[in-house]
């Protein structure tokens, strides 16, 4: 078979990027595995290689890779990197920011690279493990096609469309089967001595944000913050146990006071890590996220060539038609929950009409059967909510999110409250609340740390070994002579041969380089789907502690228990169980605080609705018409959102030294661009006089 030519003329690493140092044997740090189809066609991988490590005029990335030693039935592996030359470049192109000799953090430019770098501070130092990440990761899934990119090659049922990512393609379509970082596990070590086997010391949050990046770092300093903050109606939950008085009215009040301080004490807390981490500017004309479709034209705002796609079409395709969906399914969710409940009743009435007891198990079935649906609707209602946000088409990665984490929280709260809210102002029994409470809280905590923490750690040492066992099997029953294998070998695919030809032209790792061995392993690790399930398990914690806790207020106790075990099950699942995270640049929790803010809206309603029904308050004024104490929880209801309209108006977004060092920083700019204005005026004034001046000399 005649070998097909060297790629990139010869060196598939090659780019105008290179520097001398990372062109030669020792390849620079893995920052993203790609790990292909064993069936990919010859055409199509070439086309991607060259794709990945092409020149960007010809619509390449300008990557370096090199490839794992190959092995016989094990697709190709392809370790990714970057030149020095190229991290600065992307770097000021993504517009990071990064704090300056006089402190200020600012947009980083090459042309200014000296101000960046600190007395004795080397320039590979300027960028975090986690930046280079997502530096890379940026550039492979911002391969976007070209016009004459009309389908994959070999592959005409795969079409493209112009501005398409074509990485994106290649995973939808399975031609790439995984794209991963790499763990560092000499400062993953260090990580975890300080992190999940330090129990009661503080979180190192900045050693967090340089291994795993911002949006990781801000979920675990939110839930350090909100248990910390949950510790005082911890205190009071106790009290009122040894006390033993009557308090449904003050803990009504009480909530509602501590949920809109803690809110809005944590958006300013957002301000200044955001600041701090030079993410505070982040807005939705940022950088397009990989999947956004559109025509390729030149940004009227930031003058790039990047995907076009009108606004009015993205807004018609949410409220005319992903609403009316979330809407429906919502309502299916609220009339699954009420069967349940009917069921039950049904099946508790008929036997008390047959005299028998009922409380047997049978009357648990309909509870078994809505668990059990809940778990199967929320699995494709979670496939339909990401469909129907991707159809929508949003420009940014932080509305994607936003709008995918709204559809998902407004079906998981009627899964998850609604039942709460029949019993409590439908059948309005508050001892049946409180038992129903507790069993939720406790029990979903429960679940929750057995998933997260034992389950996977079990999967985990059954897989090892049963590969174990497997690998035995091989070795013992799968003896083959030289005449079995010449049988095989012949029944190879023409691809597969060319395949296998091809990869001789791209650069190897060494035979005994440790990134092999650690890209086999963590390739068969679970995907990190990202922080929306850790955050979904505090939202519901958060409303079941403070919708209903006026009846049960130890539930802050249960809330920090499970809080304080729920950090160190997902440190080390972080760590330890899952793939490493591609980091993600986040300014604020985006969809979840908006969350978070409406629970704590409704939580005024709940709790004034509750404070109104107590037996407490009703011995108060027992004369009372239904009428009258509907008027007495809408005046309740309005003082409590009044006094929470002030405390939200008292609290500023950002503190004082956020906003000055932010307007700082805008003088600076103006002042700077002021300056280079004069001195562009003077130089021309300059060469207009000496003009003029030497023209009036000559006429005297």
């Amino acid at each position: 078979m005649p070998r097909t030519q060297p790629l990139s003329d010869g060196d598939m690493s090659g780019s105008p990027n290179d520097s001398s140092e990372e062109t030669a044997a020792v390849f620079p740090p893995t920052y993203i595995v790609l790990q292909f189809s064993k069936n990919i066609k010859t055409t199509a991988l070439i086309w991607l290689l060259e794709k990945i490590s092409g020149k960007r005029r010809d619509g390449g990335a300008e990557l370096l890779i090199r490839r794992q030693p190959h092995r016989e039935g094990v697709s190709l592996t392809l370790h990714v990197s970057a030149s020095k030359i190229k991290f600065l470049e992307v770097a000021e192109e993504l517009e990071l920011k990064k704090r300056d000799r006089c402190g200020l953090i600012r947009e980083f430019t090459v042309s200014q690279l000296d101000d960046f770098l600190e007395d004795g501070m080397h320039v590979d130092d300027l960028l975090t493990t986690a930046e280079r990440q997502y530096i890379v990761r940026h550039e492979l899934e911002n391969i976007r096609a070209l016009s004459e990119d009309n389908q994959v090659p070999g592959y005409p049922q795969f079409s493209l469309y112009e501005g398409q990512s074509i990485v994106q393609v290649c995973l939808h379509w399975g031609l790439l089967e995984r794209m991963y970082p790499l763990h560092d596990l000499e400062a993953l070590d260090k990580l975890g001595k300080k992190w999940y086997w330090s129990l009661f010391s503080k979180q190192p949050f900045e050693e967090i944000r340089l291994y795993f990046g911002e949006a990781v770092a801000l979920y675990f300093t939110f839930l350090g913050y909100y248990t910390t903050a949950l510790l005082v109606p911890m205190v009071l939950g106790f009290l009122q146990l040894v006390l033993s008085t009557e308090s449904i009215a003050f803990f009504c009040v009480f909530n509602v006071l501590w949920v809109t301080v803690f809110l809005e004490v944590w958006k300013r807390k957002c301000s200044e890590l955001a600041f701090t981490w030079g993410t505070i500017g982040m807005t939705s004309l940022d950088e397009p996220r990989p999947n956004y479709r559109g025509t390729m034209g030149i940004d009227k705002v930031t003058g790039r060539y990047q995907p076009q796609f009108p606004r009015w079409k993205t807004n018609a395709r949410l409220y005319c038609v992903s609403l009316p969906i979330v809407l429906l399914c919502m309502v299916a969710a609220f009339f699954v929950m009420l069967a349940s409940f009917w069921a039950e009743e049904l099946i508790i009435n008929m036997r008390k009409e047959q005299g028998l007891d009922s409380s047997g198990m049978i009357v648990l079935l309909p509870s078994i059967v809505y668990s059990a649906l809940v778990f199967i609707l929320n699995l494709y209602y979670r496939m339909l909510a990401t469909w129907l946000t991707e159809w929508e088409n949003h420009r940014t990665q932080s509305q994607f999110d936003r709008h995918r984490v709204t559809k998902l929280v407004l079906f998981e709260f009627v899964n998850n409250f609604m039942s709460l809210f029949y019993i409590a102002f439908y059948i309005q029994d508050m001892e049946m609340l409180k038992y129903q409470l507790t069993v939720m809280l406790i029990i979903f905590q429960a679940i929750n740390n057995f998933q997260e923490a034992i389950l996977p750690l079990l999967i985990k040492l059954y897989s090892k070994r049963v590969t174990k066992v497997l690998k035995i099997d091989t070795i013992l029953g799968n003896k083959e002579n030289d005449e079995s294998v010449y049988k095989r070998k012949r029944k190879l695919t023409m691809d597969e041969y060319q395949n296998i030809s091809i990869l001789d032209d791209i650069p190897e790792l060494e035979h005994d380089d440790p990134r092999i061995d650690l890209a086999i392993s963590e390739g068969e690790m679970d995907n990190y789907e990202g922080t929306y399930d850790d955050y979904l398990e505090m939202f519901i914690q958060f409303g079941y502690v403070f919708l209903f806790s006026s009846v049960y207020p130890m539930a802050a106790f249960w809330a920090v228990v499970n809080n304080v075990l729920e950090i160190r099950a997902d440190a080390f699942k972080l760590c330890r169980v899952y793939q490493r995270p591609v980091a993600k640049r986040v300014k604020d929790t985006g969809a979840w605080q908006r969350a978070f803010e409406a629970v704590g809206a409704m939580s005024i309603m709940t709790n004034c609705g509750l404070l109104c029904m107590s037996p407490q308050l009703r011995r108060l004024a027992p004369n009372l018409s239904s009428v009258e104490w509907v008027l007495l929880f809408v005046i309740l209801e309005h003082m409590l959102l009044a006094m929470r309209h002030i405390l939200h108006l008292v609290i500023p977004d950002r503190p004082e030294w956020v906003r000055v060092a932010l307007a700082r920083i805008n003088h600076l700019s103006k002042q700077a661009l002021k300056n280079e204005r004069m001195l562009k005026n003077r130089r021309h004034l300059l060469r207009r006089y000496k003009t003029v001046h030497g023209s009036h000399n000559h006429n005297n």
